[in-house]
């Protein structure tokens, strides 16, 4: 008779911003597929999803990954849902529309890590700062790399779940890193990009420091904030071969402005000032190669007959990869309608 962990990993109902929860469940002969992980419940006012007199709220399992962490278990990905059966308000995953693998992402997750006892990054002596940042990108060497070895446990972890991880950096501040990851289908995207948050956290943790997910943790400094830049395209853009398609959807997105920031992540207006290659949050902007644009066109794009991709700058690195292409999906479709 075999055992299996199944770690059930969901967001919670907290506000501007959401965390990651997750709680174990023993299986006995497991199948190893998502159709062999029952529905579980959990309990909804601890969580900011109930009241404490109808606490019960439902885990719908959506994907499972091998665990890397643990041995004999699964991570298994969850939509919080109603007693009822209908989406929980906080489910970001179900206001994704008509979803196939017409609509690719990439997202781009750039974060601090982040030392509870100093409340600072790596890197950031106590009471002053470091150099200016410069050095920091995609540096060598433990005068500018800090946290190095969580970043590699991580990328390790990632590919061993199965997550479509596409590479890491170091970013412009001590202690920044990202990663990216990419997948056909908005959720499915946006499933591997919170089980790497996931992974990322357990990491961090046995290191005995945080992630920081703010866009801009270090307030009003000379510093580059963190963003979740979003890489997205459908079949029209991959392969019509047309200026015109992207010129449309780049116009509709200045067109719907509120609809982009409001899912794209909390305090973001600290981030997107003008400076630090951002544009700001009040106005929008597109160009070729511009990373100060709120929407670049990649050069790839042009080079290759304008068939490619288009990159939105401006996620915050605490959005919901869900409720971004949600959004993303519904201007590019009324762009091309």
């Amino acid at each position: 008779m075999s055992k299996t962990k199944l770690e059930y990993i969901w967001l919670d109902g907290y506000r501007p911003t959401q965390n990651l929860r997750g709680k174990t469940r023993i299986e006995t002969n497991f199948g190893g597929t998502l159709d062999d992980c029952p529905m579980w419940s959990f309990d909804g006012s601890s969580t900011e999803q109930a009241e404490g007199s109808a606490s019960d709220c439902l885990l719908k399992p959506v994907a499972i990954f091998p665990d890397p962490i643990r041995k004999d278990a699964f991570l298994v990905m969850t939509e919080v849902l109603n007693a009822d059966g209908s989406p929980h308000d906080s489910n970001g995953r179900a206001t994704i529309a008509d979803d196939d693998d017409d609509f690719w992402f990439g997202f781009e997750q750039e974060y601090f890590f982040w030392d509870p006892h100093t409340n600072r990054p790596p890197g950031f002596p106590h009471g002053g700062y470091p150099a200016p940042q410069g050095p920091y990108y995609c540096s060598v060497g433990a005068k500018n790399a800090f946290g190095r070895e969580i970043v590699e446990e991580h990328l390790d972890t990632c590919l061993e779940a199965g997550l479509n991880i596409e590479g890491i950096n170091g970013e412009v501040a001590a202690g920044q890193w990202e990663f990216q990851v990419f997948a056909k289908g908005a959720r499915r995207a946006g499933d591997e990009t919170w089980i790497a948050r996931y992974l990322l956290e357990r990491a961090a943790e046995s290191y005995g420091l945080a992630i920081n997910w703010h866009p801009k943790p270090m307030g009003p400094l000379d510093w580059n904030g963190s963003g979740m830049h979003i890489n997205f395209s459908n079949t029209a853009m991959r392969e019509a071969g047309n200026e015109e398609i992207f010129t449309k959807i780049c116009e509709e997105f200045g067109k719907n402005i509120e609809r982009h920031i409001r899912v794209y992540g909390e305090d973001n207006e600290k981030r997107l000032t003008g400076e630090h290659e951002t544009q700001s949050i009040d106005k929008f902007s597109y160009g070729i190669s511009d990373r100060g644009a709120s929407i670049r066109i990649p050069i790839g794009t042009i080079e290759d007959g304008w068939k490619g991709r288009l990159e939105d700058r401006r996620p915050a690195s605490n959005a919901d990869p869900y409720k971004s292409a949600a959004a993303i999906i519904q201007t590019t479709r009324e762009a091309l309608s």
